[in-house]
């Protein structure tokens, strides 16, 4: 039984070290950080926000514009025959559609801005992973973690930021 236990020990302290010895290393990068720091990334992105801005104030318009002819078709509605209400409402929905139409090209799923936005954003985050995985290769490291998305970090050590190691190999540090 004694043998059993000391057999049991050995066994345990022997996979621990092993475990220990070939464990992968963390290390984390901020990339809201990394990509504030990044010029292009700051143009790119006040382009797209004012590209952004500028359609929907063009969307805006459109809807302002339905919404007066609504007003006016329901104030002449008394005085209006069957078919020019009928042709006054065709007139309504179809430039509701319009409006709907253009605003789903421009912000929709794989409309215009989200086109732009791989135009002008993509190569710069491509650039940023890159460097992350440089930098991870360098460091030795087996993870790199971003604590500025979805990842939740409940304790990080700042001598495992490898975010200033990134912008340096960017060539935007010292």
């Amino acid at each position: 039984m004694k043998s059993l236990i000391i057999l049991s020990f050995f066994l345990f302290t022997s996979a621990l070290s092993i475990a220990q010895s070939g464990a992968a290393k963390f290390g984390y990068v901020d990339t809201d950080y990394i990509l504030g720091q990044i010029p292009e990334y700051k143009a790119a992105q006040n382009e797209l926000d004012k590209t952004s801005v500028q359609w929907q104030k063009e969307i805006e318009t459109k809807y302002t514009e339905i919404d007066k002819l609504y007003k006016a078709y329901q104030a002449d509605a008394i005085l209006l025959t069957d078919d020019m209400k009928k042709k006054r409402e065709n007139e309504i929905i179809n430039k509701e559609k319009e409006v709907k139409d253009l605003q789903k090209q421009r912000f929709g799923v794989d409309g215009e801005l989200f086109k732009k936005r791989q135009e002008l954003v993509k190569p710069i985050q491509d650039k940023v992973y890159n460097a992350i995985k440089a930098v991870a290769e360098k460091s030795a490291l087996g993870f790199i973690l971003d604590k500025s998305g979805q990842v939740s970090i409940l304790y990080a050590n700042s001598k495992y930021d490898k975010s200033d190691e990134v912008l340096i190999y960017l060539g935007y540090k010292k």
